[in-house]
This record gives structure tokens, sequence and C-alpha cells, in this order.
């Protein structure tokens, strides 16, 4: 089967100007692709250190908040996607025409915050597993992280989003192939594993992880960014091939979150059958560690270069999301490099100061889930409106859905202010 679909200009992303260029056929096939840059978000460094320290430390416990912030992300993404297909503009961009100068400057400094705690996990992760890999120390590796983010945006700039797809989607099998190696040799107790799909959190440390995994997964970047993707891939589509573009998102979407959220229960799975009540394994270096010493150094291996691939994509499609954020709330054309420095600098301070760099990616996964109710309520709010979404509006259910999951992230975000402001364990 095939349809119709506008190219676009990348500069024009969000802009209410779309350039309409000649029609073109494509197999349903080719139009997967976008979910799949954004599920990188899903398996990032911030995943890794929430993911290895919950196993590590509560073992099979908080198996049942990555299964609920996958499904929660499968219906976010999908809803971003179709905002972005049927407006022909991003989350941001639509945003920004209904704000106030004001508030748009208010929004855009949250937004601008998650992107910089989005960086943090990144390059520092990138900046660990090539200290890993290579011994490198951790402000060089952040740096080199920051550089091949940059090349890898370059793809995108100068050769097009399909291409930029296509390394990304390569760099994301490296990645599962990285971290579901341990599983084959690991020695998961799949009765228990089974066990913790039970929803339960033993004390204020088990909330505050619980947070940050659902910050990594339900990453509030990843929800502006879907929509932007879509508009970059196939910009001002003809309403007639709306349905099938609907169709072709729903399984990119199904498809990478799959993928996204074996590789986190897997990352869970391997420390809780390895890494529980082992010595040094509060920090991914300690963990790697104890992996390659308990499961061989092949499997370690494995370990460091899916991180390397994580920290680097991460951060690639991270800068990606910020300059969207920007374009469409400031409504500026800020060149990569300068979006690529604000969001990095922080990063390469904390590893400048020696600030623990396993911790400083669990926090920066609270700020996250803290953020995502930001980017999450205007997009229900906007993919229910039929002045926006016409006939591809919101069924009521799916309404209902993504309010409740909306309340779940509040209240637990809640929940864990409350437990920290009084310093309850």
């Amino acid at each position: 089967m095939y349809v119709n679909f506008m190219n676009v200009d990348p500069s024009k992303t969000g802009s209410p100007e779309v350039t309409a260029a000649r029609p073109k056929k494509v197999s349903t096939f080719f139009l997967l692709g976008p979910a799949f840059v954004a599920a990188i978000a899903y398996v990032d460094p911030g995943n890794v250190a929430a993911n290895l320290s919950a196993g590590a430390q509560y073992g099979y416990l908080l198996v049942w908040v990555l299964v609920a912030a996958n499904l929660i992300a499968v219906l976010v993404q999908y809803l971003s996607s179709k905002l972005g297909l049927v407006s022909g503009h991003s989350l941001p961009s639509l945003l920004g025409n209904r704000l106030s100068r004001r508030s748009r400057l208010a929004y855009w400094g949250q937004a601008e915050v998650v992107a910089i705690a989005t960086d943090i996990a990144e390059v520092i992760g990138g900046a660990i597993a090539l200290k890993i890999l290579f011994d490198l120390p951790l402000l060089l590796g952040g740096v080199i992280v920051g550089v091949v983010s940059l090349f890898l945006l370059s793809i995108q700039s100068t050769r097009g989003q399909r291409p930029f797809e296509t390394v990304i989607i390569t760099l994301l099998a490296i990645i599962a192939i990285g971290f579901l190696a341990g599983l084959f040799v690991g020695d998961v107790n799949w009765g228990q594993a089974a066990g913790g799909i039970v929803p339960r959190l033993e004390g204020t440390n088990s909330v505050v992880l619980a947070a940050s995994m659902l910050g990594a997964t339900v990453m509030p970047h990843a929800i502006y960014l879907h929509s932007a993707l879509s508009v970059d891939r196939h910009g001002a589509a003809p309403r007639a091939s709306i349905p099938q573009l609907l169709r072709a998102s729903r399984w990119d979407v199904v498809l990478s979150l799959v993928i996204a959220g074996s590789v986190n229960i897997a990352m869970l799975l391997l420390a809780a059958a390895s890494l529980r009540g082992q010595d040094g394994t509060d920090t991914i270096e300690g963990a790697h560690a104890v992996v390659s010493a308990n499961l061989g150094e092949v499997v370690g291996l494995f370990f460091g270069i899916g991180l390397l691939a994580s920290g680097l994509t991460s951060s690639a499609v991270g800068s990606y999301a910020g300059a969207s954020i920007m374009q469409g709330l400031l409504r500026v054309n800020v060149p990569i490099v300068w979006q690529r420095a604000v969001t990095m600098i922080p990063a390469l301070i904390i590893l400048g100061i020696g600030a623990d760099p396993t911790w400083s990616l669990v926090l920066s996964q609270v700020v996250l889930s803290l953020g995502i109710p930001f980017a999450m309520i205007p997009l229900v709010r906007l993919t229910m409106n039929r002045t926006v979404m016409g006939q591809y509006a919101n069924s009521r259910i799916i309404t209902i859905v993504a309010i409740l999951a909306s309340g779940l992230i509040i209240a637990l975000n809640v929940v864990l202010i409350v437990l920290l402001a009084l310093g309850i364990d």
C-alpha cells in the first residue's frame, strides 16, 4: 500500500509556513522511523543508572514501574506523533502560538531545565562508557561525546531525515544487543521477576528511584520531540494520507518501544540477578566491574559498548529536541551548536568538579519526572481539541486513559516531594 505525503524543509519545523514540495509515493514500511529516533530517549544513560540502581538495591521490586512507564510511553508517543501529523506543527510550536510572550518565556525556561537535565545524563553516561572502555578521564570523555553528537546531528542537517534515522536505528540495535547480552548468561529468577509486576514501594529511596525510572522512561523532551520528528519527515501531509500515516505511526511506536522497554527491563533484571548484595554496585563503573567478573569480560564489553552508543545517540537526539523546543517557544532559529553548548556545559561542570556521576544521573532523571506534566498535559489537551485535530481528536477512552496516566505521574511526584521535604526514609 502506498500513500502520498509532502516533503518539508527541516528548517521549517513547527513553523506555520510549511514548504510543500512535489508529492512522493512511499511504501508503508518506509514511513517507519521517527518513533525509533524518539525511542533513543528511553534507553539513554539515565535509564542505565536508574535501572541498575533499582535492581541492585531492591531486586525485582520495581519491575512494575518500568512496565507502567513503557505503557504510558506508548500512549504518549503516539499522541505526540499524531499531533504533528494531523496539525502539521510541533507541540512547542503550537504552544508558542497560544501563549503570551511572558508565558512562552516561562514555559521555555522549564523546558530548558529539562533539556539540561537530559544532557547531564547523556554526556555523563557517554563519558563513563569511554572511561570503562578506554580509561579516558571523565571530562575529556564528556567533551568527546559532545563533539560526536554534533557530528551525528550534521547528518540530519546535511543529508536529511531518513539517513539520520538510519544511523540512529543502527545504534539503537547496538544498544539493545549491549544490554540484552547479559540475560543470556545471567541467573534471573523469573518467578520473582513476575512478582515484581505487583505495584509496591519500600521507603523514600525506592520512591526516588521509581520517580527517576519514570522520568528516564517517559522523558518530557521526547514528548516534545516526536511531534517535531513527524513534521520534519512528513510535513503538511494531504488529508487523504493521514489515516495511513497514523496506522504506520502506531506500528512505529509499538515496535520501537517494545525494543526500548525490553532493554530497560533487561537492565533491571540483570542488576537484580547479578548485582544485588555486591559491593561497589552503587556506581555504573562498579556495576560494570561486577558484571564483567560474574558474567565474563565479553558481557562486560557489550555493556560498555551499549552504554557508549546510548550516550552518543541520546545526546544527539536530545539536542535535536532542544532546538525544536527553542524554535517553537522562542520563535527563533538558534544554531544547533549554541543549543548544544547551553545544555552540555552544566554536564561538563559536574564532571569537572568531581561529583558522583552515577547519582548525578539518577537525580537528573528525577528532574525529568517533575517536568513530564508540563509536556504531557498540553499534549493531552491539544490532541482532544477538535479545533486542532478535527476528526482525529482523541476518543473519550483515550482521553480518560491519558488523564489517568498524567494523574499517576503527578501523584508520584507529589509523594516524592512530600517525603523528601519531611525527611522520611
